[in-house]
């Protein structure tokens, strides 16, 4: 009887850690270059002593899905979209290198290009700073070129270069703070095949209708584990009740 037990007490447990991760999914609809992240079960045996007869059911690790969102033009000069693969190096919050696909810059008020999180975006020689009174331009390559206010293009000059990488995708974790970074915790090298699209957003990889119909299949699995539980509750009675007649 425990048998059974263990099994829908784990599966119910492996399920609600599931739609906690499609919930977060579901969160970040707009939430631009998300990656959605996803989750699968499997049965392994419980090994110790005696044989083994018993299962339990256990999540795998989570991993991301990194299609590309769709491309959505705003011609705005400080958006920008990864064409392909390849991600955007930024600063954490504990100056640590990590990735995003999150395009939508602004300049702080010391002069230093951020996501609009307020992340530093890293260039060829740490954060990419601005000169004040500029108009920003943005190449295909990251490079940042700045125009004074009301000057011609004669008065282009190079801010720096965003770094661009593009490591393999095996190699990426994600961070709770929802940026990638490389398993080995070192800085990716930059890649100049990695190009931008300026001018654009990417939005999010999630798919609604595909995330809401995830939603109501993991809410019965975790109702049809909670049958099994009680069913395998009022078995155990009616076998009591069988010994006690004895």
């Amino acid at each position: 009887m425990d048998r059974v037990i263990y099994i829908a007490m784990t599966g119910a447990r492996e399920v609600t850690r599931q739609q906690a991760a499609v919930s977060h999914n579901l969160s970040n609809i707009s939430t631009h270059g998300f990656k959605q992240e996803l989750n699968v079960f499997r049965a392994l045996p419980v090994v110790g002593e005696g044989a083994r007869t018993r299962a339990f059911v256990l999540e795998t690790t989570p991993r991301s899905d990194f299609t590309p969102g769709p491309i959505q033009q705003t011609e705005r000069p400080l958006d920008v979209a990864l064409r392909g693969p390849g991600w955007i190096a930024v600063q954490d919050a504990n100056g640590q290198e990590a990735y995003t696909r999150m395009g939508h810059l602004q300049i702080s008020q010391n002069g230093i290009l951020q996501t609009t999180n307020g992340l530093n975006v890293l260039g060829d020689a740490g954060p990419v700073a601005v000169p004040p009174d500029q108009e920003l331009l943005i190449g295909k390559d990251g490079t940042v070129s700045t125009v004074p206010i009301g000057q011609n293009l004669n008065e282009v000059a190079i801010a720096g270069r965003i770094k661009l990488v593009n490591p393999p995708e095996t190699d990426l974790v994600r961070g709770e703070d929802g940026l990638f970074r490389q398993k080995s915790g070192q800085p990716a090298e930059a890649d100049v095949k990695v190009t931008l699209i300026s001018g654009a957003l990417e939005s999010s990889n999630v798919n609604p209708a595909e995330a809401m119909v995830s939603m109501v299949s993991l809410a019965r699995q975790f109702e049809m584990q909670m049958r099994v539980i009680r069913a395998a509750e009022e078995n155990n009675r009616s076998a009591d009740k069988v010994l006690s007649a004895t």
